[in-house]
């Protein structure tokens, strides 16, 4: 999945993938306040499938992919991104999730947290991923 096929919109300081989570649930996929974007909680879902079922590190690509590309529609880039936030369901998950993060935020060193939890919406998703981005 490229990035650019996820579709979001802008509509001024909210940010909109059409994920069928946001319209069942109300919220934006990300909200621009200032100087910040922050996204809401990504997970691999594209199109109401979930992706990669059962690959952790998959899924983290897909969820980060989901996320910068907010990131992008509120104004702002990855080197801007100043905290990750990471939920997986399995103990065993937070190397794989790491890896991803690693290989995508190397170089910009954002502030990070990883929680396990008992689990997420849909039980094929293994990881949820939020980002905050500040204009510095």
């Amino acid at each position: 999945m490229s990035v650019s096929s996820i579709g979001m919109e802008s509509t001024g300081y909210r940010v909109f993938s059409g994920g069928i989570w946001e319209e069942k649930y109300g919220y934006a996929r990300a909200v621009v306040a200032g100087e910040r974007v922050i996204v809401s909680g990504c997970t691999a879902t594209v199109d109401g499938e979930v992706r990669h079922v059962g690959d952790p590190y998959k899924q983290a690509m897909t969820a980060i992919g989901i996320a910068l590309e907010a990131v992008l529609m509120g104004g702002l880039t990855r080197e801007d991104v100043v905290m990750v936030r990471y939920y997986v369901v399995e103990q065993r998950h937070f190397d794989f999730v790491g890896q991803a993060i690693r290989e995508v935020f190397c170089k910009v060193r954002p502030a990070c947290t990883g929680v396990r939890v008992a689990g997420l919406v849909d039980p094929r998703m293994l990881v949820e991923i939020e980002i905050e981005a500040l204009r510095t």
